[in-house]
Parts: structure tokens; C-alpha cells; sequence
């Protein structure tokens, strides 16, 4: 199978497709015109089409400290 533009691995297009199946065969309406009746092809063609974005997590930045900045010199 030939990578996807905007994928990093087949298997997060794969993951990435059957999350937005669920979702469709949950009820969410297709964000694309489409005469397939299946909820897998009908997220592939979402995501052929653009329509779909996913975010990966990465590491974490750490939160910011809630105390203000200590002045020097005084």
C-alpha cells in the first residue's frame, strides 16, 4: 500500500479512518458528497478529499510556573 500525502505511517491512516467510521456510524453526517453506504469508505473519501485532520500528541511542554518572577538587585 503507497503512503498517504499528510500520513506518517499507513497504520495512522488506518487509525485515523476507522475513528472517523465510528463516528459516521454513530450518526455524524459525511463531510463529503457520496454514494457509498459504508462507513469506512465513506472516511477514506473524506480523507482522500481533505477533510479530515488529526493531531498526534507529542511530549508535552511543562505548565509554566504560577509564581511571578523574583526581582534581582533589591
Amino acid at each position: 500500500m503507497k503512503l498517504k500525502d499528510g500520513f506518517d505511517s499507513n497504520y495512522r491512516y488506518v487509525l485515523v479512518a476507522a475513528r472517523r467510521a465510528r463516528q459516521i456510524s454513530g450518526g455524524a453526517p459525511p463531510l463529503v458528497p457520496t454514494n457509498a453506504r459504508k462507513p469506512c469508505k465513506i472516511a477514506q473519501q473524506e480523507i482522500d478529499a481533505g477533510k479530515i485532520q488529526f493531531i498526534t500528541k507529542g511530549k508535552k511542554e511543562p505548565a509554566p510556573s504560577a509564581e511571578p518572577p523574583k526581582a534581582e538587585g533589591k
